[in-house]
Formats: C-alpha cells, sequence, structure tokens
C-alpha cells in the first residue's frame, strides 16, 4: 500500500512538472512572437507603419479600413469603422515619446474627416503634456502597449 501512494503522488509531481514546462514553453512562444513583430514596427518607414496599423485594425474587427494619401491628410493617415463608430486615426512611428502635435493634429483630421472618434496610435508613449491634451479634446491615445496588446490577441 505504501509503494501505490508513493507511486501515485510521484506521478501527480510528473505531471504537474510537464504542464508548468508546457506553459512557460507557450509564455516563452508568444514572448518571442510579439518581440519579433514589435522590432519589424520599430524598424518600419512611417508609411508602411500606417500599412501595418491598417492591417492591425482589420485584423481586430475593423472594416471600411483606408489609408489616406501621404500629403494633405489634414493629420490622420486612416480613416476606419468598428461596431457603427467612425474613426480618425494618425499613426506615429517614432523613437521618442510622441508630443502635443500628433494629438492637435487629429482633433482637427477628426472633424475635417466628420468622423466620431479620433486616435493617435504608436509604437512608442506619449509625453505628459500630450496626455493632458487628448484628455482635454477627447482624442483616444494607443501607445506601444496598446498596440503589443492588439499584436498579442491575433
Amino acid at each position: 500500500m505504501q509503494q501505490n501512494t508513493t507511486d501515485f503522488i510521484m506521478i501527480i509531481l510528473i505531471i504537474f512538472v510537464v504542464l508548468i514546462l508546457i506553459t512557460a514553453a507557450a509564455v516563452a512562444v508568444r514572448r518571442y512572437r510579439r518581440g519579433r513583430r514589435g522590432s519589424a514596427m520599430d524598424e518600419m518607414e512611417g508609411h508602411e507603419f500606417e500599412y501595418f496599423c491598417a492591417e492591425l485594425l482589420e485584423k481586430r474587427g475593423f472594416v471600411d479600413v483606408e489609408v489616406t494619401r501621404g500629403s494633405g491628410d489634414f493629420g490622420v493617415d486612416i480613416l476606419a469603422e468598428k461596431d457603427g463608430v467612425t474613426y480618425a486615426i494618425q499613426c506615429k512611428r517614432y523613437h521618442a515619446p510622441v508630443g502635443v502635435e500628433a494629438v492637435l493634429r487629429t482633433y482637427g483630421g477628426r472633424d475635417y474627416y466628420d468622423r466620431m472618434v479620433g486616435v493617435v496610435m504608436t509604437n512608442q508613449y506619449f509625453t505628459a503634456p500630450a496626455a493632458e491634451a487628448a484628455g482635454k479634446l477627447r482624442i483616444l491615445l494607443w501607445d506601444r502597449g496598446y498596440l503589443d496588446s492588439m499584436l498579442e490577441e491575433e
């Protein structure tokens, strides 16, 4: 009887260790994939980043996703819709935090294109003044963490 109990405990421990190893491997693969896409995102040229963001939005259920023309776009790079809500989105692929100017341009572009929501989407983060202005002007800020979470959901 003692031997059967010992064998049973040993089997349970082995199963537990195997489950931990499988979970760790899955987490490592997910981090590797996210890191590889994230670093590629940082190396993109601005217009390429806009198309990357448009594709990401489509995968997240946005429809009528349209990349605007490069110049004279009034601060908006992507027009899209989701669940009946229309969006004007500015994409900023930067090496430093995004400042107030992007928020102000998106605010103007949102109204120019007659959209309900304005968004600044970036591979970086936002300065405190940009976050403050966005709050007052009701512009959404989708930073690196938000993009990473969108990529993780793929």
